[in-house]
């Protein structure tokens, strides 16, 4: 059964074909595993006893365990490992151009305006990205299940429900989140600090657009759009972003500052939200519009709580640097901070890209109770993810002083903060998608609970280490709340889900395998 339902059929230019192939790849597998499931069965019946976590009546209150259709053919766990592995791939080819995109827009930038004014620009688009966020209610994320789940039952009623109920309320609180920090900018900032300022106030009008384009790139991905999805946010943003700054540098009327990023920023935010609805409407599945929306908001509310806030604190956690070293007054710091932090964050692109593709076949496992399959799954997922950071963090190591020099002496000293940081997202990418393996399990409040005890190390790291040490301590800080967050989801999920971390399984299973090798190596001599 095909999960990508709502894609319409009469469209097969571009990359959609790719992108059906691969959610095929993942999510069935076609007769020739028939002969395989058999086994499975006996395994999943064999392990029944440990899996009563899966069937509490807490959980089933949440859609995660309804993503995929009950009668929907899993794959064997081998073609799902290696599904998830192409499929994994051609994700992270999208977030590899978006993410030079992304960087080259912020290398651009600190070339341009220098520490201080990129301190400025860093600082703003952090508090701009939380509260934007935090005004998406979670949708971004739980508007995927959702969809997914009523689109699977043939509701189309509740998914033009679901979409209506989301968008006007999440958009609602980012216009009231931008209205309201304008006027607290407006009436308590300093106003000898006009850089600052302006930025700020330029900050506030772009909340509703960045919540706006992360609730559309929610929807395509819903639709069957998984890679459609990246393109706006991760190629076309940054690329206008890169576009109008170079067009005011050439046009040498525009004075390089943060005010100006800031306005860059805007106008390609809002491109960016027109695109990805236009898609979104492409992708819709045929008569949704026409159909009577459908409530059923008790259940849509009760998603919100924990969602909004890991939605906050996703986004708080990783900029907690710049926004304590904004706090604090250290704005040429910040800065400094933020060029390291956004070459570190390169090596989080491996775990990024499994998770896009891990999800929907996760989610499907937890739904039919099959633990093994789903450790399989995870395992295999942490070893794509460490593999692909492990392989961007070495020479990345080398490299990276020589190449932040290149920004001058301010940007040089941003070395140890990057190489410090790097090994703090190598640590995040050993552990695999943890907080989705959280979410797609119906876990959303241990993986709230797991988030609020990272946000608050992060706080405290960053706080200690900026007295002590400037902004590498901050970025020490930054890593110790990192491997604090993913020790706890890891204790979790073993005593919640009884699911052992990915690369200990693996290890596991290489042992045993090698052992029974050789047992079979003897018995043939």
């Amino acid at each position: 059964m095909n999960v990508t339902c709502g894609i319409p059929r009469n469209d097969r230019h571009g990359i959609r074909p790719v992108e059906r192939k691969i959610i095929s790849t993942i999510s069935q597998s076609g007769a020739g595993s028939a002969a395989k499931g058999d086994q499975g069965d006996e395994m999943r019946d064999a392990g029944a006893k440990d899996i009563d976590d899966f069937s509490d009546p807490k959980l089933a209150r949440f859609p995660a365990a309804s993503v995929a259709p009950t009668n929907m053919v899993l794959p064997h766990k081998e073609d799902t490992g290696r599904g998830l592995g192409y499929a994994s791939i051609f994700a992270l080819l999208v977030y590899i151009g978006g993410a030079g995109l992304t960087s080259l827009a912020q290398l651009l930038i600190a070339r341009i305006v220098g520490s201080t004014s990129y301190g400025i620009y860093s600082y703003v688009l952090a508090w701009t990205s939380v509260l934007a966020y935090l005004a998406t209610l979670g949708f971004h994320v739980s508007l995927l299940r959702f969809v997914s789940a009523y689109s699977a039952k043939g509701r189309l009623d509740l998914v033009h429900g679901v979409i209506r109920f989301a968008l006007q309320r999440s958009l609602a609180a980012a216009t009231l989140f931008g209205i309201v920090g304008a006027a607290l900018i407006f009436f308590f900032s300093d106003p000898s600090h006009k850089e600052l300022q302006i930025s700020q106030l330029l900050g506030m009008a772009a909340v509703p657009l960045v919540t706006a384009y992360a609730l559309g790139a929610t929807l395509v991905r819903a639709f069957g759009g998984g890679v459609s999805a990246l393109l706006p946010e991760r190629i076309v943003r940054d690329g206008l972003l890169l576009t109008l700054l170079g067009m005011a540098g050439l046009s040498g009327s525009w004075t390089p500052n943060a005010p100006l990023v800031m306005q860059a920023v805007l106008a390609s935010s809002a491109i960016t939200v027109g695109l990805v609805f236009v898609m979104a409407t492409k992708f819709q599945p045929p008569g949704l519009r026409q159909v009577q929306p459908g409530d059923e908001s008790r259940e849509w509310w009760s998603a919100v709580p924990p969602m909004m806030l890991m939605a906050g604190l996703d986004v708080f956690i990783s900029r907690a640097g710049v926004m304590v070293l904004g706090w604090t007054h250290h704005i040429r710091e910040a800065g400094i901070f933020a060029l390291g932090l956004n070459v570190a964050l390169l090596v989080s692109l491996s775990l990024v890209a499994v998770s896009t593709m891990f999800a929907p076949t996760a989610a499907a496992l937890h739904a039919r109770g099959d633990r093994l399959a789903l450790q399989q799954l995870f395992s295999r997922a942490a070893l794509l993810s460490s593999g692909g950071a492990l392989t961007m963090a070495i020479p990345m190591l080398a490299i990276i002083e020589p190449l932040l020099s290149w920004f001058g002496g301010d940007f040089s000293t941003a070395a140890p903060v990057a190489r410090i940081l790097i090994l703090g997202y190598v640590f995040v990418a050993l552990c695999g998608p943890q907080m989705l393996l959280l979410m797609m399990t119906g876990n959303e409040w241990a993986a709230a609970a797991t988030m609020i005890v990272g946000a608050a190390a992060s706080i405290i790291g960053c706080a200690t280490g900026i007295a002590l040490y400037g902004a590498p301590g901050a970025a020490v800080g930054i890593a110790l709340a990192l491997a604090i967050w993913n020790v706890a989801m890891s204790i979790y999920i073993s005593k919640r889900l009884k699911i052992i971390p990915g690369l200990i399984f693996a290890l596991t299973s290489f042992r045993t395998h090698a052992v029974e090798g050789q047992r079979r190596h003897w018995f043939l001599r």
